[in-house]
């Protein structure tokens, strides 16, 4: 059977290994990215890693999920955040395929984590698919009939910069501004509270991190109502390191987005939580491969 490199390519590290024709993952690797470090440090040491896999491997194709606004026609970082500095004008397409003679395809990662769970997750059901990924930002794509909606400039459902309050989006409602307001409240010190710690003080009763997850979780309701408005998706699926903490926060989302959405709408739109974890940008991004051939 084919096999294929797969490299989902984030901020903090790289998720990186083998899968088999089929969607099974072979191998499963984690390397550190240091995105400080630049673009194009990055794109040698992705080189590298894909170098090690071929020596090793018949491999018929590269597939890879990153950060960043990408053009996936022609594989290039068309916009990036200062997270990875000189990170656009990176071309992994083009010098993959130039040293390895083997097709390269590349991806938006939150596209590809929503494409894995519109394939084999929870959206698997649906022909239309929202999913958001909650983190230090919010990401957001949108499937339909298992393809990846890019729009006109290829930067279709950037809701994180989407206007609320005067503010944006993941400006309200992402896990860092969670931690951001309960340090401020509480008058901690952020290098020793992160989400899960907030979530347990919140368990054992600290009125002021359940008010702040309340507060969370209303403004994302709040944000994912407007979204409907426009996509009318058939299936929310939510992702990120804090929906792990699904059985606190799904009634709690559910309840602002029915108090803010109409009813004909509400009724019609399923929430649910990702279902792929760590390897969804890996397993989007091998899927994103298939269909661009």
């Amino acid at each position: 059977m084919k096999k294929y490199i797969s490299l989902d390519i984030g901020g903090t590290m790289i998720k990186h290994g083998i899968i088999e024709e089929g969607g099974v993952i072979l191998e499963y690797n984690e390397t550190k990215t240091e995105a400080s470090l630049g673009g194009r440090y990055l794109l040698n040491k992705v080189i590298k890693l894909c170098e090690d896999y071929i020596s090793n491997n018949e491999i018929s194709g590269i597939c890879i999920s990153t950060a960043g606004i990408v053009d996936p026609i022609s594989g290039e970082i068309i916009y990036a955040n200062s997270s990875i500095p000189n990170y656009m004008g990176i071309n992994y397409k083009q010098d993959l395929e130039r040293i390895f003679n083997v097709i390269c395809q590349v991806e938006n990662d939150v596209n590809c984590a929503g494409l894995s769970e519109s394939f084999i997750g929870a959206g698997k059901e649906a022909s239309s698919v929202l999913c958001l990924t909650i983190g230090t930002g919010i990401g957001g794509c949108i499937i339909i009939d298992k393809k990846i909606i890019n729009g006109f400039s290829n930067s279709a459902c950037e809701v994180g910069y989407m206007n609320m309050f005067g503010s944006n989006f993941q400006d309200l409602a992402s896990s860092s501004v969670l931690v951001k307001n309960v340090v401020k409240r509480l008058n901690l010190d952020s290098n020793h509270i992160d989400g899960k710690i907030i979530f347990e003080r919140a368990k054992d009763g600290d009125l002021i991190c359940i008010e702040e997850i309340d507060n969370l979780c209303n403004m994302l309701g709040y944000g994912i109502s407007n979204i409907c408005y426009v996509l009318n998706p058939q299936v929310v699926i939510l992702g990120g390191g804090i929906m792990a903490q699904k059985d606190y926060l799904y009634d709690r989302i559910l309840k602002s987005l029915k108090q803010n959405l109409i009813e004909p709408i509400f009724k019609n739109t399923k929430l649910e939580f990702a279902k792929n974890g760590n390897k969804a940008g890996m397993l989007g991004a091998y899927y994103n491969f298939l269909q661009r051939l």
